[in-house]
């Protein structure tokens, strides 16, 4: 018995040994810094650099709008498909994309270097928002590479961590080494380098290996879209025009956030748009747009189904490749959202509610993260490297695995609960630090972190600013754990990556539209009563979790039940 379990652990050794030397896992590495770093210097870092430029923070609020390019990019995913660069096809399916996609943000890195954020504006926010959608197509195509060249040997679930772990080095690197380097070197020298190293990164990418999707996987899915033709499914006329309907109302909300952007971003403090009006007056009837009315649509196309209504009456195959686009379009973007709310029913206004609030305290404050700290509060750069990236994603882990255990403790709608109500309390340890942090050095005293961090050269100030970001984090890794295990717990097997990207999108969209008015509410009103609105905003998911916990039925959430099935269409 012994020997048969040191032969299964050599076996296993080996295994793992021959999946970390294996080239696919070295690419993967590479690219999931690639997907990491863009990321950091686009939505996190390059903040700081606005704040040393001494742009506005209403400015910075309408400037983070480029987060929605993550916000919405499963629409363009589809297209991702099926869609070829001229030129650049040979390169393979995924990898045209990618090094395409690599290459593009390490040139407008390099060319951002060259500009001066303050006054040109203009320019700066174009490129950094073509940049943010570069970087989302880039995540996309990683995502399907990965699935497409695992094997044997480099199983998904390896390339799945070790993308993980190229993430967040590059988390680390476009964060705190980035502080580090512009205290010392100056923003243009940290994004020419930063740009130089991602354009190494699409060179190398180009002799990454490829793989087109195997021959079963094509013929899967050509099945799938033939179910679409068969009596009993919704009219291809009528399929045609529920997609043509929400493509519209997407491209309209798009097209009014861009608007806005660019008159707010071209035109004189005292000249540009008001963003409080327009995020109460536009802002619903974006989330209305991209929402509301598609789901309204996607329950409608299902009743209709169920009914007879609006079918075929017999087999009608696909009779061009504009019909086959359109199958795809609609199995990707609609049928998805049709099954959850079909399964829902009244209960996908509640569900949809808490997943565009849950984490909205942390998505909507987290742009004015580097002017709080440098900024307001006037820590170095070398202290917020210290303080945020280094000391706050260790606490981060730290949430994360707490987060893990209480799943598994207490149940996941008792975690889901408790993590949206210490992330929404923790904003208060902010308003404290807002008004000088007295309270936060007196706990920080009180209970040795002060002297537990003077030890490693961290003074009274820089401790306190420590455990507030600490505190945070970990609350914000448990409800980060609670709210996975929450949507993975809602979506359906057969449609469990569309609805689980749709999802997870929606958590970004009501944050990012938000953050343009909270931008002015802090230039107005300080950063204090900023901190008292997140709080009160984070109550109210608070609340949405407790009414959803008992739609599930108490005790019964807090099973993890498997993904409910779809039903066969």
């Amino acid at each position: 018995m012994a020997k048969a379990q040191a032969e299964e652990k050599k076996s296993s050794l080996k295994a793992l040994g021959l999946a970390v030397s294996n080239r696919k896992t070295g690419y993967m590495l590479l690219f999931g810094f690639a997907a990491g770093l863009p990321y950091a210097l686009l939505l996190g870092t390059l903040y700081a650099w606005l704040t040393d430029a001494e742009v506005d923070v209403e400015t910075m609020g309408v400037f983070s709008l480029i987060g929605l390019a993550y916000a919405f990019k499963f629409l363009w995913s589809p297209a991702l498909d099926r869609v070829d660069i001229p030129l650049l096809k040979r390169l393979g399916k995924r990898k045209q994309w990618i090094v395409t996609a690599q290459l593009m943000l390490g040139a407008i890195l390099v060319v951002l270097s060259f500009l001066n954020p303050l006054s040109a504006l203009g320019w700066f926010s174009l490129l950094a928002g073509i940049g943010a959608f570069a970087s989302a197509t880039q995540d996309v195509v990683i995502d399907a590479w990965r699935v497409d060249v695992a094997d044997n040997v480099a199983t998904i679930d390896i390339l799945s961590t070790v993308y993980q772990m190229g993430y967040r080095i590059a988390a680390l690197v476009g964060g705190a080494l980035a502080l580090f380097m512009a205290e010392r070197m100056g923003w243009p020298a940290v994004y020419a380098s930063m740009g130089g190293i991602l354009l190494v990164v699409g060179f190398l990418g180009l002799f990454a290996p490829d793989a087109e999707r195997s021959a079963e996987a094509v013929e899967a899915e050509k099945e799938n879209l033939d179910t679409l033709r068969q009596p009993g499914q919704i009219n291809p006329k009528t399929r045609a025009a529920a997609l043509g309907a929400v493509g519209a109302l997407w491209l309209w909300a798009l097209v009014t956030v861009l608007v806005f952007m660019i008159r707010s971003l071209n035109s004189d403090p005292d000249a540009r748009p008001d963003s409080t009006a327009f995020v109460s007056q536009m802002g619903p009837l974006v989330v209305i747009a991209t929402v509301v009315i598609p789901g309204i649509i996607a329950a409608w196309l299902e009743s209709m189904r169920k009914k007879g209504k609006h079918v075929l009456t017999e087999t009608t195959p696909a009779q061009s490749g504009w019909d086959t686009a359109l199958d795809h379009g609609y199995r990707a973007l609609i049928l998805p959202l049709a099954e959850i709310i079909g399964r829902l029913r009244w209960a996908a206004i509640l569900v949809i509610a808490l997943v565009l609030t849950y984490r909205i305290t942390d998505a909507i404050w987290g742009s004015f993260a580097y002017p709080f700290y440098l900024g307001e509060l006037e820590y170095t750069k070398d202290e917020v490297a210290i303080a945020s990236k280094f000391f706050g994603v260790g606490a981060l882990l730290l949430g994360l695995a707490l987060g893990g255990a209480l799943l598994t403790m207490i149940g996941r709608m008792t975690t889901l609960t408790l993590g949206a109500l210490i992330a929404a309390l923790t904003n208060l340890l902010y308003a404290d630090l807002a008004i000088g942090g007295a309270r936060m050095q007196a706990a920080s005293d009180a209970i040795g972190f002060t002297w537990l961090t003077s030890l490693f050269g961290a003074d009274e100030r820089l401790s306190k600013l420590m455990l507030t970001i600490g505190m945070e984090n970990i609350a914000v890794g448990v409800a980060g754990a609670a709210f996975v295990a929450y949507l993975s717990s809602i979506v359906a097997k057969g449609y469990s990556a569309v609805q689980y990207a749709l999802l997870s999108s929606l958590t970004l969209l009501v944050g990012t539209l938000g953050r343009p008015a909270l931008g002015q509410m802090i230039e107005e009103r300080g950063y204090f009563d900023v901190f008292i609105l997140t709080t009160l905003i984070g109550l109210f998911a608070v609340m949405l979790c407790v009414i959803e916990w008992w739609r599930q039925g108490g005790k019964n959430a807090n099973k993890n039940a498997p993904p409910p099935e779809p039903e066969q269409t």
